[in-house]
């Protein structure tokens, strides 16, 4: 409600103050507490509400992230052109860099997003420049992250984006995300505005590059994969974005639905133990929770690894510490979707004691008073249906624990889109 006309009646400015009181109790009672849920944006010019948030309201939504590790590789005055692929689109861009695991601080400059043609290439025409508080560019302290200003730049939904950097001085080791399943590109010297690179070569992990979020009106939020290396696509086709994470991504694109998918499995990882990257336990405030617009968060693959472990858990321990996460995700006030354990029997560490504790994962899981919001039953999607304990012939890589593409889209399918609303 705007009040443009001021009077000295006391009359007046009586009613005046009784309206005002009346709006605040009435916002005080349906929310809760006095700064409750965000009221509905105003035109200043009119008593209705707008139906178009402006630019600053719009809400900031994760397209695209990886989970990040230690062990990352050098850089000195080199450029770093690293390709991901978007789920959500939008007009307004923000890069964030990390450092969680470094030693030595990390300066970039001149950032750059663009669209990915091939290879190296990018369409110079599309360069945005990304900067940081204003500057061009930015020193990321050992243990922090760092979030760039908004850009303006035409982010496509489900679509390939160079994001392009400067690194003047070395660091000898950066975070990195180890397994990209693609190739990313290094060169010498400040390129960061070419086209291509010239005297480019590959990595294939992702280095201190951790999430890319879009502003997007009609967004319905962010969904977190957290797992390991199922869901980080170890085994799917290289480069061409089949892990089921990318699948499930496609499918909400084709119905219309604009939901961020943000990848955060780390192959090898664990539930409980660290090893290749920390526990689940152990990063699910930073790789879930700490995600941008993440209303969901589906709990995969990672418990698989802790059973292949040379002193596995029992299956309570597993149990337990699903529980931690789904309270913790409750507490958070997002929905915990749990996937049961896909089969491992024919692998190498494969043990009726692991089996067992896989057993013990998945009857949890299914069963009433589990607390998590939804069961996505990979098992049943990918094992064979006479022998339970093992994969589908269709699916199996030949290594008994890893999908191939297909079984990357059985796993994808299984996902009921309604889930997300």
């Amino acid at each position: 409600m705007n009040w443009t006309r001021k009077t000295t009646i006391s009359v007046a400015a009586a009613l005046v103050v009784l309206v005002v009181a009346v709006v605040v109790f009435v916002r005080r009672d349906s929310s809760g507490n006095e700064n409750g849920g965000e009221a509905s944006p105003t035109n200043p010019n009119s008593a209705t509400p707008s139906t178009e948030p402006s630019p600053a309201e719009n809400p900031w939504t994760g397209s695209w992230a990886v989970a990040v590790q230690n062990g990352g590789r050098a850089f000195e005055q080199q450029t770093v052109r690293q390709i991901i692929r978007t789920s959500i689109g939008g007009e307004t861009v923000r890069v964030k860099l990390s450092n969680e695991f470094g030693s030595d601080p990390l300066t970039v400059s001149a950032v750059y997003l663009a669209h990915h043609l091939q290879a190296n290439t990018v369409d110079a025409s599309t360069n945005a420049h990304v900067t940081f508080s204003g500057n061009d560019s930015v020193t990321i302290e050992a243990g922090q992250t760092m979030v760039s200003d908004p850009v303006q730049f035409s982010m496509p939904a489900g679509g390939d984006v160079a994001v392009t950097a400067y690194v003047p001085e070395r660091i000898g080791s950066v975070t990195q995300h180890a397994f990209a399943n693609r190739h990313n590109y290094v060169a010498a010297g400040n390129q960061a505005t070419k086209a291509t690179l010239t005297g480019a070569q590959t990595f294939d992990n992702y280095a201190f590059l951790a999430g890319v979020d879009v502003q997007n009106p009609a967004s319905e939020g962010a969904v977190v994969m957290l797992g390991a290396s199922i869901t980080d696509g170890f085994d799917s086709t290289f480069a061409e974005n089949r892990r089921w994470p990318d699948q499930l991504a496609r499918r909400l694109l084709a119905a219309n639905r604009n939901v961020g998918v943000l990848n955060a499995g780390i192959s090898g990882n664990m539930l409980l133990k660290d090893g290749a990257g920390q526990s689940q336990v152990n990063r699910f405030d930073r790789d879930v929770l700490a995600q941008t617009g993440v209303k969901w968060v589906v709990i995969s693959d990672a418990a698989i690894n802790d059973l292949g472990d040379s002193n596995p858990p029992s299956g309570d321990q597993l149990v337990q510490g699903l529980q931690q996460l789904i309270q913790r995700g409750h507490d958070a006030g997002i929905k915990v979707f749990c996937a049961t354990l896909t089969p491992y029997k024919g692998t190498d560490y494969w043990s009726e004691q692991g089996e067992a504790g896989r057993d013990a994962v998945n009857d949890f899981i299914k069963a009433d008073g589990s607390g998590c919001d939804a069961v996505i039953d990979l098992d049943t999607a990918t094992h064979d249906q006479s022998d339970p304990q093992r994969y589908n012939s269709r699916y199996n890589t030949g290594d008994n624990l890893h999908p191939n593409d297909a079984g990357m889209e059985a796993i994808a399918n299984a996902v009921d889109l309604d889930l997300f609303q």
